[in-house]
């Protein structure tokens, strides 16, 4: 015997499918009520009904779906077509708000702004020092790169710049004009660094509250973008560690599929420096190890485990640094 049941009844039917009982949903029926039950079934509940046929019948077992093979189950009527309608539009909305409070959504927004934003400070703050390294020939734009942006939305002209800059006084004077455009730049720079910075820390915290382990081992931001790249935490947690190894190589993953050789890190592993500051022929076992780690760091913080401790993480670096060690020298090639 199966029980088979939706929002507005449950039956009980044996192996011909002959009605053997049947409850109906006596309450109310408005778009809360409604929207209630739906839910519970989505998230696979027995509906009350079909709990009270289960005691009724020990031997029977329930069968969500049944309704929809079942030719003899009743059709929906007009006014329950509307009804589901309006509880659609109202499961959609309660859907929305709580992604809202998802750390999952919220990363990749934020992840995702981080990047673009980083995208548009590069690109400004490179046309900033170069347009002041045209005004300023003689001018030392490594050493004072940082502070050309800043100097510049708060100087009055390219005089008072050169003078704050330490720099000679330049031969060409620029128009006000011409000025006023590289100033309104230079405030452009600094406001899109505050936004970057504001939004990287907010990574942070909730990168360290979300991820705590891996947040640890491979720098919170990093952790989120591994998060992010993988589609959740849970996703992440059940990646093996040599997909984690390659997160963010689509270029060259797309290559390997085309006949490359295959990619020994992704962009978030090789940000870390025991990796990027490694000698070439090392970077892939290094990766390795710390993909692993990775994996197991993940783990510990989708399934609620104990973080990793600071003298953990310190010993799972040492080992980097002996794995880079051992091999200081290319390997000779065959």
């Amino acid at each position: 015997m199966r029980v088979i049941y939706d929002w507005r009844l449950a039956r009980v039917i044996d192996s011909n499918s002959v009605i053997i009982d049947e409850i109906k949903w006596q309450s109310v029926r408005t778009i809360s009520s409604v929207s209630g039950r739906m839910e519970d079934l989505q998230r696979g509940r027995v509906s009350p009904e079909a709990k009270v046929l289960m005691s009724r019948f020990p031997d029977s077992r329930p069968d969500p779906d049944g309704h929809l093979e079942n030719p003899d189950w009743p059709p929906l009527s007009s006014e329950e077509e509307d009804l589901l309608s309006e509880v659609a539009v109202k499961l959609a909305r309660n859907k929305v708000a709580r992604s809202a409070g998802d750390p999952d959504r919220r990363l990749d927004m934020l992840v995702t702004s981080q990047i673009e934003l980083r995208a548009a400070y590069t690109t400004v703050e490179s046309r900033c020092v170069e347009w002041a390294g045209l005004l300023l020939p003689v001018l030392d734009l490594d050493g004072k790169r940082d502070d050309i942006p800043s100097v510049l939305s708060n100087s009055e002209n390219i005089g008072e710049a050169a003078e704050k800059l330490e720099t000679e006084t330049p031969p060409f004077q620029p128009s006000q004009a011409e000025w006023l455009a590289l100033k309104e730049l230079s405030k452009r720079c600094q406001d899109i660094k505050r936004t970057l910075e504001s939004s990287e820390a907010s990574i942070r915290l909730i990168a360290e509250d979300y991820l705590p382990s891996l947040s640890k081992l491979v720098g919170p931001l990093g952790a989120a973008k591994m998060c992010v790249l993988a589609g959740s935490r849970e996703r992440l947690a059940r990646m093996p560690s040599g997909s984690i190894q390659v997160l963010g190589a689509h270029a060259a993953m797309a290559a390997h599929r085309r006949g490359a050789p295959p990619p020994k890190h992704g962009s978030v592993i090789f940000s870390m420096p025991q990796i990027s500051r490694s000698p070439r022929w090392v970077r892939g076992k290094i990766a390795r190890f710390i993909a692993g780690k990775a994996s197991i760091a993940t783990r510990i913080d989708h399934f609620n485990g104990e973080p990793l401790s600071d003298e953990e993480v310190y010993k799972i670096h040492k080992k980097s640094e002996e794995i880079r060690d051992k091999f200081p020298r290319p390997p000779k090639k065959r």
